[in-house]
């Protein structure tokens, strides 16, 4: 199958699968076919589906990701010992695991075609993610606290796992407990690798996008924080954005 009849046939399976869906018809041009997938994606529930559907959606995500062009840990340069500072799209980078900035009810956005990391790193990672997310929040019993983190498999990312950590969410000015909530999400997240044998983790600008951390100060603590607790792993700080790759590059020297 090609690229373009992968896509066409996962629609499909998706507008079948619910029947709310069965007015909509798969769109003509590449670029409406791709948003469709991807809200069609976002928006379904945590629920098992075919073998046939997984295969050819893992066949097609895989070399979606490859058109984008992967980047590997091997090939970067630290900018102090272990510490690597990193622009770009964190679903093409292959290291040991990644960090979603996730929601307390840890399945991802349901937002179609969010910008935000956690839907980009569900979309791209595959369906499996979200059902994944769901057994362990229903073995759990509860939402995720602030501060916490999961691990799981990456799926179709470059990487091997993904750590999920919810930071907090600011509503006004920052106050002690928000630092210190922040600093657990690196925290949690260093020592949970540890305990898997993880050796390099990339984290993502926590709690700066959607929950409103002034991006500056979440740097600080987030550098402070990797340098006190990392050991033996090598962490990546990854950003999207030039602010924060100035901030960063201050911080680090």
């Amino acid at each position: 199958m090609t690229q373009t009849e992968r896509r066409i046939y996962l629609i499909q399976k998706l507008i079948d699968e619910n029947s709310r869906y069965r007015e909509l018809s798969v769109p003509s041009g590449e670029g409406e076919q791709k948003r469709l997938l991807r809200s069609l994606m976002n928006v379904r529930r945590p629920l098992p589906i075919d073998e046939d559907f997984i295969r050819v959606q893992d066949e097609y995500l895989k070399e979606e990701t490859a058109k984008k062009g992967i980047t590997d840990i091997d090939g970067l340069i630290p900018i102090e010992d272990g510490i690597y500072l990193w622009q770009g799209d964190i679903t093409t980078l292959r290291c040991d695991a990644i960090v979603n900035a996730a929601n307390s009810g840890m399945t991802g956005c349901y937002v179609p075609c969010h910008a935000c990391i956690d839907n980009c790193i569900h979309t791209y990672a595959g369906v499996q993610l979200r059902l994944k997310c769901a057994e362990i929040m229903k073995k759990q019993g509860h939402e995720e606290k602030t501060g916490g983190a999961k691990l799981t498999p990456a799926y179709n990312l470059p990487c091997k796992y993904v750590l999920h950590t919810v930071g907090p969410i600011i509503y006004g000015s920052v106050n002690k407990n928000d630092r210190e909530l922040l600093a657990s999400c690196y925290r949690s997240c260093l020592e949970l690798a540890k305990e898997n044998g993880i050796n390099s983790v990339a984290f993502c600008c926590i709690s700066t996008g959607e929950f409103h951390f002034p991006n500056e100060l979440a740097a600080e603590i987030a550098v402070d924080t990797v340098r006190k607790c990392k050991g033996d792993i090598e962490v990546i700080f990854n950003v999207f954005k030039e602010v924060d790759y100035e901030i960063y590059r201050s911080l680090l020297g």
